[in-house]
């Protein structure tokens, strides 16, 4: 099943695509950091920055017959002579995620914004290839008009690519990763289509609604040709605990009890990969906190422990002194005193030193919040400072985050591990690359669809 990857970041759909049987041709991504990562993963090491550097510099051609081109897509439409290779390689398979955060409900709705034109860019690959399968990976958003009686373009991308080169018939999903196997929630976009002709031959249809998925005794209905079968359980949830339990600080007393199937997991369905793995873990670099905020994680935990609102202190902080401590004064009024944290420190004794300390750690950022120990986390995001461990007060790893999307331990991430606010605009650390990511979960079991569906 020979495929190519467009917009592959760092290569969660790749993982789970070549798992499934996939063979690489090319993939495409113009940050350089995002690409290192795939590269020193997919192709041949990349872990010496200066050999990496030459590489992105080198000839189009070069890349190209080494199969990561770390360009944007239009240099690639631009160059005749190897879009004709790939048309002559009869694809299977273009998969990608052609970065629309125009359409994302987490940011600004911009129908001018110039990313939203890429993914016509990947439609007029599709269309010059014409590869018998396609999928395209998104953001949950676009499936909003951006004016009333204009249908999304969601539904504008599905129509366009129905037509594009010979015509394809095309499936629109709304997937959660929780539904395959990832101790994650987190919902995207999928258009899923097969060649008009190709589908002509199996007897594949499609349907107009967007299918949903769900857990396998919950889904309801038929599930349509071209989606991707769910794979876990309801009661077979995976949880935080199962995918970080045993990357705890020596000494760290764990109250619950936590399975090692899930880690075993990622190495049986995702292996082989090309860096062996190692004893140490890579990429669990734990961040350092200062002292204040050290002690606000650790309200936060206990907060979370005794079922307490964890907006607490942004409610606060927003308040004259005296009005700020009669709300906490009135929310903690049945906190359970001594007040402690999980990881055995004593923060108050009595109710005003409780509100005292409140007070004193109070803050307007409210996205803070401590994942649940027996729960699926949420949505893996870019910026790692919004999610507490539930037990150790610090924001996750690198390497947890990425437990959390299906990345398996082998799997290496390369570069800086976060960056600045200006410079997120053009750099795509180590944290944007798992946060961007497509969760190698559901891309596995869209490859095993593709895969069953392209197979004589």
């Amino acid at each position: 099943m020979k495929y190519v990857d467009l917009f592959s970041g760092c290569g969660g759909l790749s993982l789970g695509i070549d798992r499934a049987g996939g063979e690489l041709v090319l993939a495409v991504e113009k940050s350089d950091m995002a690409a290192r990562t795939f590269y020193h993963n997919f192709i041949d090491d990349a872990s010496d920055a200066e050999q990496w550097a030459r590489y992105v510099a080198s000839q189009e051609d070069n890349q190209i017959s080494s199969r990561l081109l770390v360009r944007e897509l239009s240099f690639l439409l631009e160059n005749t002579a190897a879009i004709e290779r790939l048309r002559s390689n009869a694809l299977d398979l273009v998969v990608g995620g052609p970065p629309c955060q125009g359409f994302s409900l987490a940011g600004r709705r911009n129908p001018a914004d110039v990313r939203n034109e890429l993914p016509w860019q990947y439609l007029k690959f599709v269309g010059v290839t014409s590869p018998r399968a396609v999928v395209i990976e998104n953001v949950v958003g676009m499936d909003r008009s951006f004016s009333q009686g204009e249908e999304s373009s969601f539904r504008q991308l599905q129509q366009a690519l129905a037509e594009a080169g010979n015509g394809y018939v095309v499936q629109g999903v709304h997937v959660n990763a929780v539904h395959y196997g990832a101790p994650q929630h987190r919902p995207r976009l999928m258009i899923i289509a097969l060649r008009a002709d190709v589908a002509a031959d199996r007897g594949v249809t499609a349907t107009h609604e967007t299918w949903r998925s769900d857990f396998v005794d919950q889904i309801g209905g038929d599930i349509p040709s071209l989606a991707p079968r769910p794979t876990k359980l309801k009661s077979g949830m995976e949880s935080v605990g199962n995918a970080v339990g045993d990357l705890m600080a020596r000494g760290t007393a764990i109250t619950d009890d936590y399975s090692a199937a899930y880690v075993q997991s990622l190495s049986k369905d995702f292996w082989p990969g090309r860096n062996p793995v190692s004893a140490e873990v890579p990429n669990h670099v734990r961040r350092r906190h200062g002292e204040r905020t050290t002690q606000r994680f650790r309200f936060y935990q206990y907060l979370s422990q005794n079922g307490l609102d964890q907006r607490l202190f942004s409610h606060a902080a927003r308040l004259p002194e005296d009005d700020a401590k009669l709300l906490l004064k009135h929310r903690l009024l049945h906190a359970p005193l001594p007040a402690k944290s999980p990881d055995g420190v004593r923060l108050a004794d009595s109710l005003d030193d409780l509100v005292e300390l409140a007070y004193v750690l109070a803050t307007k950022k409210h996205s803070q919040k401590v994942l649940g120990w027996r729960e699926p986390a949420r949505t893996v995001v870019t910026l790692p400072d919004d999610y507490v461990h539930p037990i150790e007060p610090r924001i996750f790893t690198v390497r947890e985050m990425a437990r959390f999307q299906g990345f398996p331990d082998h799997f290496e991430f390369l570069g800086k591990e976060t960056t600045g606010s200006e410079r997120r605009r053009f750099e795509v650390p180590q944290y944007s690359q798992v946060g961007n990511a497509v969760s190698p979960w559901l891309a596995l079991a869209v490859g095993r669809k593709m895969k069953a569906l392209l197979t004589d």
